[in-house]
């Protein structure tokens, strides 16, 4: 068993990581290594990647493909060196509908090393319900997949039993 007693307190160095992420600029960027291990694995829907480099320039691509991109970590759970952020993602897009604001909701799974830093970044969302069905053409494709796909008491809007 490892002993954590050296390690940073997990939930605080969580609730670090939370705070950048929602006060995150593009000028805060240099500091990803301060909440990163050198070697950290990034994962989400889009990417996957591997270092502070390659996660900082994914963050660079955001802050320049999106408006007004910002985080809101709506819980977070720690313990030993894993954690959770539930989270909100606002934005608007440079070029689609640039007046409308969007949200994505997702979840970021992360492990933690010795020094209560990101080792392993997973984020979780739905691209298909947050991004894809949003879009003119392929929405209406993925919402008719997604109709197709769910079961009849789902797609009646009640609850089962018809209570």
């Amino acid at each position: 068993m490892t002993d954590l007693s050296s390690m940073p307190d997990p939930e605080a160095a969580v609730q670090r990581l939370a705070q950048f992420y929602q006060q995150l600029a593009p000028s805060d960027l240099d500091r990803l290594g301060d909440y990163y291990a050198a070697d950290a694995f990034f994962k989400d829907p889009f990417n996957a990647v591997r270092g502070v480099p390659a996660i900082t320039a994914i963050f660079v691509h955001m802050f320049a493909a999106l408006q007004e991109p910002r985080f809101v970590i709506t819980r977070t759970l720690a313990r030993d060196r894993s954690a959770a952020l539930e989270w909100e993602f606002h934005f608007r897009f440079q070029r689609w509908r640039p007046q409308v604001a969007q949200c994505i909701r997702g979840v970021s799974w992360l492990s933690l090393d010795a020094q209560g830093r990101v080792s392993h970044h997973r984020d979780y969302w739905d691209t298909a319900e947050e991004v894809y069905e949003k879009l003119p053409a392929l929405g209406v494709l993925m919402r008719w997949l997604r109709r197709s796909g769910s079961a009849p008491a789902a797609n009646a809007g009640g609850p089962p039993g018809g209570a």
